[in-house]
């Protein structure tokens, strides 16, 4: 499956952004789907997850209450709705797939396929 990320930018903190991940190549709903992130000098990190049908989804403590990650199986696009930025947000912000997820949700080697990432910088 190919992943493209999209809908970075620059915001203010308190601001809201939302990221798109469109997949291409097999069948979506057949993927686990994930959202990390990675900030300079800093490891590749957890953000959010969802099944695929939307019944489960996973979310970092630091981000839990401010963002959202949802899926659309018609359009074959995972979107992360992002509310109350904060400067410690600021990442490139990568989607993943898998099908079917084996072990944690929350590590980066248990998912198959990556998109480009997305950057995502915000100002205090």
């Amino acid at each position: 499956v190919q992943l493209q990320a999209s809908g970075g930018g620059l915001v203010q903190a308190g601001g809201s952004l939302r990221l798109s991940c469109a997949a291409s190549g097999h069948t979506f709903s057949n993927y686990f789907m994930g959202w990390f992130r990675q900030a300079p000098g800093k490891e590749r990190e957890f953000v959010s997850a969802i099944s695929g049908s939307s019944s489960i989804t996973y979310y970092a403590n630091s981000v839990k209450g401010r963002f959202t990650i949802s899926r659309d199986n018609v359009e074959n696009t995972v979107y992360l709705q992002m509310n109350s930025l904060k400067p410690e947000d600021t990442a490139v912000y990568y989607c993943a797939a898998v099908a079917p997820i084996r072990g944690s949700v929350y590590n980066t080697e248990n998912y198959n396929y990556w998109g480009k990432g997305t950057q995502v910088t915000v100002s205090s």
